[in-house]
């Protein structure tokens, strides 16, 4: 089915007699990602004309990652960019998008929700929301406080990224905090655990290497050898969803040789006893086949821990993406903790959420929310919409901060419950992606340049504010404005549909610190005097025992795991595909520019391109019950034999199949949140028809 917008006609060609000057101003990069860059961005004449690293955060030190700097003009003043209201309409030639005015939109918005609301409930309506800009009130303020008085089905997306891994880290350890990034520089052996930083967190590299010229040791565990990998002093592919397997042989050898920390397992831990017997189960050859590693792979990390000390681990959420994820972040922390590394300086698990003590319910408001509304895991939103059965359907969607159709498995079933006529979808976003294709209403997005907000991190410790560089293109509005619009069309009269976004900030810090919001304008602030201690350095462990939870009785209650299990996979292929962090996109973010399409392909094992009898730039085929999705061969050895990498968060229009790998993906669901497993996807090859 075609689509076409009429009101798309923009170029990144500077308009001519230019007589405004260039203005350079500082701003904060928004995409999901760990370091949180400041930008320095120049603007003439209301549009952007370079992004480049800012020097306000000293975590980031002014570098930045090719693909913002050469992506975010794009983005904002592409031929994809949103600018007005558009409303479906279905004619002879496909789907196409009329633009409306703002007032017809909530009028439509209004009519059918409230429609919805009558004849369904208004739990029939689900906000369809993920990562998108992470600023804390582009995500979690206006939008949040619309949605509970709607009185809306709550969606947990949570299980799409970092859930299971928040999950796991509360079983071990409750809220008790991690350590610092940049206290790697403190440690004598790193362990870079399923965290691709080269992609995810850059600017980490420079304290490892730094670290490494003092004589740090450097392990990646990674089924591919990415760049950090090949600057390691050890490197570890192991077979995805193979973590826990991995963490039990080694605290098996070494309690065989003596060399667990007794005194640090007796006085902080609990279940010690049941996870060393557990560990038992795996020697280092059952270990090695079920990991598919040599037994000296596994023996020589031993080794390692053995002689380097102190030990810290960042661990990414690559771990966590497939059906035995939980059990698998779970015994990596056990790992660290019988063998004593957690507390002294320089050890412990990188996390950084204990310096960002954010008001996020007085953001949210859930006390605007009806008692009792239902929660549901976003993976399962086509369900609800196609088959609910006995459950009250879901009538009425909205997407915001999310490209569902690029990011969720089953690739093929989200797309039919979006076109489906059983419900009716509104979109918000900045630019016209697959999923905004699908929707009967979209509504133009304000770029985070726009707008000003907050931003936290996930890789580092320090907090800054921003303000917009530009104004609002086109009709486009911030996703404060927009729920606030909505609010005073469904006639909510509460005065928090009335908050400012100075205000939304000033009630966000205020139980904190009051002067917090403007310490951070325009700068990075270090967070340190407002972080929570980490633990055993006077954080307490909140767990049901109040001690590390090696053994828990509560997942042993919730899903019969009081000890991490491994599972074998439930997918037996050839092969089994990976679908990492592209350097060139964000997710899906970017997906649609054509500059940021190249990494779109499949990397192969030399041996297993010569058995399939497939030479590099190749077309194959990757199939299996579910879709086939076409791609060019790329022949390295830095993937592990049996395993195929396609970088996530490709659009369609780049498959000739109409298919993203996103489609070959399964839809079931891990043990302990219902976490999306991507890992667990096996596939064949084959070579496209001919003709």
């Amino acid at each position: 089915m075609s689509q076409s917008v009429s009101n798309q006609n923009t170029s990144l060609t500077p308009p001519p007699n230019t007589s405004l000057p260039e203005q350079t101003r500082q701003t904060v990069c928004p995409l999901d990602c760990a370091d949180t860059c400041s930008l320095e961005v120049t603007t003439q004449d209301d549009r952007i004309t370079a992004v480049r690293g800012g020097k306000a955060n000293p975590f980031t030190r002014g570098k930045l990652c090719a693909k913002v700097v050469n992506s975010f003009p794009a983005q904002v003043h592409g031929d994809l960019r949103i600018r007005t209201p558009l409303l479906r309409r279905d004619s002879l030639g496909g789907r196409d998008f009329q633009p409306i005015s703002w007032e017809q939109a909530l009028d439509i918005v209004f009519e059918k929700f409230s429609g919805i609301q009558q004849q369904w409930g208004s739990e029939a309506i689900a906000p369809l929301y993920y990562g998108g800009p992470m600023g804390i009130l582009a995500g979690g303020s206006m939008d949040k406080r619309f949605f509970h008085r709607l009185g809306a089905s709550q969606i947990d997306s949570s299980t799409l990224c970092a859930g299971t891994s928040g999950s796991a880290w509360d079983t071990v350890f409750g809220d008790a905090g991690g350590i610092d990034l940049e206290e790697l520089a403190e440690s004598k052996l790193i362990l870079v655990w399923g965290n691709n930083i080269t992609t995810c967190n850059l600017h980490l590299t420079t304290i490892i290497r730094d670290a490494q010229k003092r004589g740090a040791k450097l392990v990646v565990i990674d089924p591919k050898r990415t760049r950090i990998a090949r600057d390691a002093d050890l490197h570890v592919p192991l077979l995805p969803g193979s973590d826990v397997v991995l963490a039990y042989a080694l605290t098996a050898i070494l309690d065989a040789s003596g060399d667990l920390d007794e005194e640090f397992i007796k006085q902080h831990t609990h279940g010690g006893d049941q996870f060393r017997a557990a560990a038992k189960q795996f020697g280092v050859q059952r270990a090695a086949d079920l990991c598919g590693l040599d037994t000296s792979v596994i023996e020589a990390l031993a080794e390692m821990f053995r002689e380097h000390g102190p030990a810290a681990m960042t661990i990414g959420v690559a771990p966590e993406r497939n059906r035995n994820g939980s059990a698998g972040i779970r015994a990596a922390f056990s790992l660290m903790a019988v063998t004593g590394n957690i507390g002294p300086m320089g050890a412990g698990v990188c996390d950084v959420g204990r310096f960002f003590s954010i008001d996020k319910e007085r953001l949210a408001r859930p006390d605007l929310a009806p008692v009792g509304i239902r929660k549901i895991n976003v993976l399962d939103i086509p369900r609800y919409v196609l088959e609910p059965g006995e459950e009250t359907p879901i009538k009425g969607l909205f997407i915001y901060n999310h490209n569902p159709v690029a990011v969720h498995p089953q690739q093929a079933r989200m797309r039919a419950a979006l076109l489906s006529d059983n419900v009716f979808v509104v979109g918000s976003d900045v630019t016209m992606t697959d999923s905004m294709a699908c929707a009967d209403l979209v509504l133009p997005a304000s770029t985070h340049f726009e707008y000003g907000d907050v931003y936290k991190a996930y890789g580092h410790r320090y907090l800054q504010r921003s303000r917009p560089v530009l104004p609002s293109q086109g009709e486009s509005v911030s996703n404060m404005e927009l729920f606030r619009r909505l609010g005073t069309r469904f006639g909510f009269s509460e005065p928090a549909f009335q908050d400012s976004d100075d205000a939304l900030i000033e009630q966000a810090f205020a139980s904190i610190n009051s002067a917090i919001p403007a310490q951070a304008d325009g700068k990075a602030l270090d967070m340190t005097p407002y972080a929570e201690p980490a633990m055993l350095r006077g954080g307490v462990f909140t767990t049901p025992s109040g001690r590390i939870e090696l053994y828990s009785e509560t997942m042993e209650e919730h899903c019969g795991q009081g000890l991490p299990r491994y599972l074998d996979s439930p997918d037996k292929r050839d092969f089994v595909l990976v679908t990492p962090a592209s350097e060139l996109r964000t997710n899906s973010t970017f997906g649609g520019l054509k500059d940021q399409q190249r990494d779109i392909v499949c990397e192969i094992h030399s041996a297993d391109a010569a058995e399939q009898g497939i030479e590099d730039g190749e077309s194959i085929e990757l199939h299996n019950e579910r879709a086939t999705v076409q791609l060019t061969a790329r022949v390295t050895d830095d993937v592990r034999p049996g395993t195929l990498y396609v970088p996530k968060g490709a659009w369609i229009a780049d498959s000739p199949t109409g298919y993203t790998v996103n489609a070959l993906l399964p839809g079931h669901q891990e043990s302990a949140i219902g976490g999306a497993c991507y890992y667990d996807c096996g596939v064949d090859i084959r070579h496209p028809p001919k003709g």
